[in-house]
């Protein structure tokens, strides 16, 4: 059974830092490519980053270039986004996601599109 379980959320203030983790089991988490979503209330959800299966190739939104930084530790079968500069509007839930193959870093902005995704992980950005 494919499961991806996200921690590592938390409440922090404007300009603090936090490493949301994605321990993946049920597959082989280094024959594809990741990524992490996030969604705020009554907001789209929107995609952050991407990262191939190797962890040689990746991606991120204009959004949060520079501040978001994911990376992999296959070994551990377990995916990161270190988040620094926080800002208020970063509080989201925080999802990691899979994507269909090893090299495809899928960019979907509809939590359905990706083949697997766990119950999220949520962030408070507060002053």
């Amino acid at each position: 059974q494919v499961q991806l379980v996200e921690s590592g959320g938390g409440m922090v203030q404007p300009g603090n830092s936090l490493r949301l983790s994605c321990l993946a089991s049920g597959f082989t988490f280094s024959d594809y490519a990741m990524a992490w979503v996030r969604q705020a209330p009554g907001k789209a959800l929107e995609w952050l980053c991407s990262i191939n299966n190797r962890g040689l190739g990746i991606t991120c939104a204009g959004s949060v270039s520079g501040r978001f930084t994911i990376s992999r530790d296959n070994a551990k079968n377990t995916l990161y986004l270190q988040m620094n500069n926080l800002k208020p509007e970063d509080a989201a839930l925080y999802y990691c996601a899979r994507c269909q193959d090893a090299g495809h870093l899928c960019t979907y902005t509809n939590l359905r599109d990706y083949p697997a995704r766990g119950q999220g992980t949520q962030v408070t950005v507060f002053s």
